[in-house]
């Protein structure tokens, strides 16, 4: 393999369930053309709303909205509730894209840090001192970059939390399905009963990037409000790819390959783990336990920024911290370990550590 990249969050082209999207493809064409081939309106397609909703427990299918994957879903939202000046809690380190997405906003950033079970909640409350929140923007599962998962007393806080000081969470969660092992804690959506938690999930990672389908779940009247911008601005999400999601859930294919993959991601995280311990040593991280990422702080003597530019040349590219941080994270990487076979992880990482 000339290049072995951890760069990219998205699976190497051996998790794609191609056969199963290729079967499901021709029965959506079979079963639901007139649906799959038709405008549709803003909520996407109702048959895929209608699942997501059981899928999470929800008392209504109106909850639910389909969008052309959960980064758009974000964005759309964001620009929807927030204004210049509004603060925002972000995690740091924080997803990049949505980073950008808010600085484009205008918004107060109010950074937040992680910790190994996830957001640091009491300084939240301590910012919270300083000035109304508009929004918390919460990665809770398997966190990208840092790999981490958000206990659930700290779940059951934030939700007080917004309640109480009236601001909204969005709880970007599209790793949730991909535990190694036991299950992450209940969503916040799932606890809230104030509708303060808009929620956000994907398909890119548990059928493939490219169908791109996602959702979000949250309070009928954001959804509501969120559907008709959809309407305005595209008409409706892509219809046939909706109705190709819905065909792998309805048939079981859905759970069958998230079953097999969550395997496949974990012998790679246990790969990538025995490469760091014998190439890079010092290296500091949470195990994470489940999804696509680790992060890896190699010491305050180390520039990532520097070692990125140097890995590329080397063939093993990967992300700096500093991607992922308002400021900071010159000695951290975010390892991508979806994205290579695990036969290959080992001699990615000697290539990293070999420029470090």
């Amino acid at each position: 393999m000339d290049t072995i990249s951890f760069a990219r969050g998205a699976p190497s082209p051996d998790l794609i369930p191609a056969d199963a999207v290729r079967q499901a493809a021709a029965k959506a064409l079979e079963n639901d053309w007139k649906t799959a081939l038709s405008y549709g309106v803003g909520i996407g397609h109702p048959g895929l709303c209608d699942w997501i909703a059981e899928r999470h427990g929800l008392d209504s299918a109106d909850r639910v909205m389909v969008t052309n994957g959960s980064l758009e879903a974000g964005a759309m939202l964001f620009r929807q509730m927030l204004a210049p000046g509004d603060r925002v809690v972000v995690e740091q380190p924080s997803y990049d894209r949505t980073l950008l997405l808010l600085e484009q906003l205008g918004v107060d950033f109010v950074p937040i840090p992680l910790e190994s079970d996830g957001i640091d909640v009491d300084a939240i409350e301590v910012a919270l001192k300083d000035g109304p929140v508009k929004l918390a923007h919460i990665i809770p599962n398997f966190h990208n970059p840092a790999g981490c998962t958000l206990s659930a007393g700290k779940r059951a806080r934030l939700v007080e939390l917004a309640a109480e000081h009236d601001f909204v969470i969005f709880e970007d969660d599209p790793y949730r399905e991909l535990p190694f092992g036991a299950s992450p804690p209940p969503t916040m959506l799932a606890i809230d009963d104030n509708d303060r938690v808009v929620h956000a999930s994907s398909f890119s990672k548990t059928v493939s990037p490219g169908v791109r389908i996602g959702y979000l779940a949250g309070p009928g009247s954001v959804i509501a409000d969120m559907a008709e911008v959809a309407n305005e601005n595209y008409i409706s999400p892509n219809m046939l790819a909706g109705s190709v999601v819905l065909e792998l859930c309805q048939s079981g294919a859905l759970d069958r390959n998230i079953k097999q993959v969550k395997v496949q991601l974990q012998e790679r995280r246990d790969a990538l783990i025995s490469a760091l311990g014998e190439h890079l040593p010092n290296a500091r991280f949470v195990v994470p336990a489940g999804g696509y990422f680790l992060w890896a702080d190699l010491g305050e003597e180390f520039d990532a920024v520097e070692m990125a530019s140097r890995a590329k040349e080397a063939g093993a590219p990967f992300l700096p911290g500093t991607d992922f941080m308002l400021k900071g994270g010159e000695s951290c990487l975010r390892f991508s370990f979806a994205s290579v076979p695990p036969e290959y992880i080992d001699e990615g990482v000697r290539r990293i550590a070999s420029v470090a």
